[in-house]
């Protein structure tokens, strides 16, 4: 009978089961957590946490339990606590209440696994800073883990919740917080006592109506609470001063909200039922530069629109606009103007076809017909191509305009006229510019935008770095291969445009500049980005390496968090792969960073 059971299924099976949990974390591995405190075990189809990795700060390695001497870089009892446990992409149903032995973890990363529930032991890992719980089953946040009073980061997109305990409030060092893809029908009201809050992701949710506090919330930069059941947004959310981007696509939005937001740059409010844009509201809009309303049912545009000065793309596609105020070409920052599905009178199918350009040069021909400025003589309101010197441009909007003349250098004319004016946009594009115009510099203490596309730079003077109030300059279709240094004085600089241009690698001097929020390099010949480098930018939000020769991508860049769009396509590499690339910004980052080896 003893025979038996030796040789039995039973014994046999569980022999083998026992190797198999060994095999998937290879004790070297485990070996050289003692050492880095960290553990990658992303991706090893693991369904339950092997004990070996809970006990790991609590046993004693195997090494002490065998007679031999330790080298410097053996001593096992010089060990660290582990502080970063990696668990994604695993088939994890549960977590043991055994996690409570690993009490040093600031990051726990449990993304991408089937668990259900989490055990009530987790509010013991009092040093937890981050915490991944995206794409699970979770239909509840258990209270405990609003005691983890140091976490920064709390992931909990695309689960099952449809409530959120009023004790989320308790979590007052939070900086970033993703519910997006549940079902919240609503939210706590003690949301609003999450006062360090930066980014705030409610999108694909269930919600009619956002709570008040949520103006309490005084430093986020950055709310999505698009694809959800909004009717309207509460004024109160006015208060929200550091915000710089509010998604609100696909809602049953009537109006636009009222949002005196001093630093808003982004305001994406297409796919609602916007009949009418209120002028009060526009006129809200001071530092607007990306304003998206398509798909809604706004029939007139109000002439409050032209006084949006930073307005750099505004997208009306599919409304009910029949015409279009001809000052709309006065902004003088407009690069972008999309205007398709729109019954529009008087205007050419053709001229839309040709782009923002061409329609702008359209209606500003059509400004001639119109009285204002006649004080300032002729030429206040004739077409650039017609007058040398447009003097409504320089004193009105304080625009220095010579574009599409092909000309070898501006003349000089053009600067006197603009001598005593405080000039703060500055279009010298598409012409056959060799060097930058050492006379821009006269406007040092004022310019804020200088467009130097489609010329002919080789490159790029030193004496860029006295503009100091510079923050966009768009250098794209030159002949560039490197910047100067000197440039990382223009510590205002925002964006940068770069694209169509001879880079062979990105631009050393752009990583130390921690300003900028935008840098487009596509179509150059890029082979290699540092990020660890690029981790510096704090704020950079878009970053496109599009069409260049980068082989490879760093698994590191997936840790730029702050970027929101990271165009990677016509590059190359064969990881990650174009099915992951296309998912866009969040999966490629997600999918980067699983990749990063511990």
């Amino acid at each position: 009978m003893s025979r038996f059971k030796r040789a039995g299924k039973v014994d046999s099976l569980a022999g083998f089961k026992a190797e198999k949990t060994e095999a998937t974390v290879p004790y070297g591995l485990l070996k050289a957590a003692r050492k880095s405190g960290q553990l990658n075990l992303s991706g090893r189809g693991l369904t339950e946490v092997p004990q070996k990795v809970y006990r790991l700060n609590t046993d004693t390695p195997e090494e002490a339990q065998q007679d031999v001497s330790f080298g410097e870089s053996d001593r096992w009892w010089e060990q660290t606590d582990l502080t970063k446990l990696l668990l994604s992409s695993n088939q994890l149903t549960q977590l043991s209440d055994d996690i409570r032995l690993l009490p040093g973890l600031t990051t726990l990363d449990l993304h991408d696994n089937q668990l259900s529930s989490l055990p009530s032991a987790l509010g013991e890992l009092q040093e937890l800073q981050q915490l991944r719980l995206s794409h699970n089953q979770l239909r509840s946040l258990p209270v405990e883990v609003c005691t983890l009073k140091n976490l920064c980061s709390l992931t909990l997109k695309q689960n099952l919740l449809e409530s959120l305990p009023e004790e989320l409030g308790q979590l007052e060092n939070l900086t970033e917080l993703d519910l997006s893809n549940n079902h919240l029908n609503d939210l706590p009201s003690s949301l609003g006592r999450l006062i360090c809050l930066q980014k705030l992701n409610l999108c694909y949710n269930k919600l009619s109506c956002l709570p008040d506090s949520l103006a309490q919330l005084t430093n986020v930069k950055l709310l999505d609470c698009s694809n959800n059941q909004l009717t309207d947004i509460p004024a109160s959310l006015s208060e929200m001063l550091a915000m710089e981007q509010l998604y609100l696509r696909h809602n049953k939005l009537c109006l636009l909200p009222k949002l005196p937001a001093p630093v808003l740059k982004e305001l994406y409010v297409g796919n609602n039922q916007i009949e009418q844009l209120d002028p009060e509201q526009l006129a809200c809009l001071t530092a607007i530069s990306l304003l998206e309303l398509r798909d809604n049912k706004i029939k007139t545009l109000p002439e409050e629109i032209t006084l949006l000065s930073t307005l750099t793309r505004l997208d009306l596609t599919n409304n009910d606009i029949t015409t279009l105020p001809a000052s709309l070409s006065l902004l003088p920052n407009l690069k972008v103007l999309l205007l398709e599905g729109n019954p529009l009178r008087g205007i050419r199918r053709d001229l839309l076809t040709k782009g923002t350009n061409e329609l702008l040069k359209y209606l500003r021909g059509r400004i001639k017909e119109e009285p204002d400025g006649a004080d300032e003589g002729p030429t206040a309101l004739t077409l650039p191509s017609q007058a040398t010197i447009n003097v409504h441009h320089i004193k009105t909007l304080k625009f220095l305009v010579y574009s599409e003349k092909q000309a070898l250098n501006i003349p000089d004319e053009l600067f006197d006229a603009a001598a005593d004016q405080l000039i703060t946009t500055v279009n010298f594009s598409k012409n056959q510019l060799t060097a930058i115009p050492p006379r821009l510099l006269e406007f040092q203490s004022s310019v804020l935008d200088i467009d130097l596309g489609f010329n002919k730079l080789t490159c790029c003077s030193p004496e860029i770095c006295n503009l100091r109030q510079l923050k966009h300059i768009d250098l794209r279709n030159n002949q560039l291969s490197n910047l100067p240094p000197e440039m990382k004085s223009l510590n205002k600089l925002c964006s940068i445009i770069l694209n169509y241009n001879r880079f062979k690698s990105f631009p050393e001097v752009l990583y130390q500049m921690v300003s900028l929020e935008t840098v487009l390099l596509g179509n150059n010949q890029v082979g290699v980005v540092d990020p660890c480098h690029l981790m510096r930018l704090t704020h950079l939000s878009t970053l496109d390496l599009s069409n260049n020769d980068l082989l490879n991508i760093p698994p590191e860049l997936g840790l730029c968090t702050s970027l929101r769009c990271l165009s990677l396509e016509g590059n190359p590499f064969r990881t990650p792969r174009a099915a992951i690339v296309a998912k866009g910004t969040d999966a490629v980052l997600e999918y980067l960073r699983s990749r990063i080896p511990t």
